[in-house]
């Protein structure tokens, strides 16, 4: 692509009809690159330096509007991160209560149990205890029974006399029930 003062600098250059060195200065030549650059920078700040300029400063602003998204995404992160750290401590205080309500639990149902067991435990024993008695005193009212009867037997074949047997027996109960109890 060719520019408007390339190619005017080329005409002047090439086609003024001097011939002079590389190194020679030319005045005229001096001149024409001068006007034909300030053309091209008027041309340039009428086309292109605005659209350039405006670019740059909608660039400009995206890129601020992208850091200033960033640095807030930043902020909710670090928000719900901390967010989070509360949470999984609240957890994790909700499982160790848990855990002590769960142990107080089963060492409140072991003592119930314990105390239940022992209660039936204390009746069975009370239960026999009444039992045993039970026995005891039908054992001995059938003893003395059978020892009132031996008596009554007893007595008759040692006197050999014809006495009551229902007042034998009523005596002999007589004397068993002042025996001393044991």
């Amino acid at each position: 692509m060719f520019s408007l003062a390339g190619l005017i600098s080329f005409i002047l250059l090439y086609g003024g009809g001097e011939k002079g060195g590389l190194l020679d200065v030319n005045p005229g030549l001096i001149f024409w690159t001068i006007v034909t650059f300030i053309i091209l920078l008027l041309i340039l700040k009428k086309t292109a330096w605005q659209p350039i300029l405006r670019a740059l400063q909608e660039r400009e602003d995206n890129i601020r509007s992208s850091l200033e998204k960033a640095e807030k995404a930043r902020k909710e992160a670090e928000e719900i991160l901390e967010q989070n750290k509360k949470n999984i401590a609240e957890a994790e205080e909700q499982v160790r209560k848990i855990i002590s309500e769960g142990r107080e639990y089963a060492n409140k149902i072991r003592h119930e149990i314990i105390s239940k067991a022992n209660e039936e435990a204390q009746k069975m024993i009370n239960s026999a205890k009444q039992e045993i008695e039970i026995k005891k005193q039908e054992a001995l009212s059938e003893l003395k029974e059978i020892v009132a009867d031996l008596s009554i037997q007893a007595a008759e074949k040692i006197l050999q006399e014809t006495l009551d047997r229902e007042k034998h027996k009523k005596l002999v109960e007589k004397l068993i029930q002042n025996l001393p109890k044991g």
